[in-house]
């Protein structure tokens, strides 16, 4: 009896296992919410890097290039991230029609490039920086950081601020980071 009861219990594992109810497909897709990582509620943990841009008066452009390139998500993502965030103001120093260029469907590509090239995977604290380093960004071209006593910057362009969020550090930088031609 006993050996009968072990060859049985397999089958009567499949059949517990299987797909569920109708009903119960229904309510889990309900209870599943649609995006992706930049949908998820949370007012209790420390912001992430688009949470803090979002929230920012002075990184409204940055968001809607972000937007616009499809990146909400993957920057909302676990990270961790050093991103050098130009402000509003470093946009407007571009020449006139730039941004409004860029963030036409055509040029997903060239703005995917601009942004992959503000954004380093790993996180690079104040401390850590050393005069001269070098960091490999996203979009596989280099940055290089300064540091003085009286300032940091990346590619001569000067780093005005530091927020620390969830998943990396963002920069705050005077000036829009342009790769180089290849």
């Amino acid at each position: 009896m006993k050996s009968k009861f072990i060859l049985f219990l397999p089958f009567v594992l499949i059949l517990a296992c299987n797909k569920p109810a109708p009903q119960q497909e229904a309510s889990l897709a309900a209870a599943v919410p649609e995006g992706g990582q930049s949908t998820v509620q949370d007012d209790e943990s420390q912001k992430n890097i688009v949470q803090v841009a979002i929230a920012s008066p002075d990184h409204k452009t940055l968001v809607a290039a972000l937007q616009a390139a499809e990146y909400v998500d993957a920057l909302a993502n676990a990270g961790p991230f050093t991103v050098f965030a130009p402000s509003d103001a470093a946009f407007a120093k571009l020449p006139a029609g730039t941004v409004e260029d860029l963030v036409k469907p055509e040029n997903k590509d060239k703005l995917r490039n601009i942004l992959e090239y503000h954004v380093y995977v790993g996180v690079i604290r104040e401390n850590m920086i050393k005069d001269g380093m070098s960091l490999n960004q996203v979009n596989g071209q280099n940055v290089k950081l300064s540091k003085t006593t009286d300032a940091l910057q990346v590619n001569g362009v000067n780093i005005v601020g530091t927020v620390p969020t969830s998943n990396g550090i963002i920069y705050v930088t005077d000036q829009v980071l342009l790769p180089p031609a290849n």
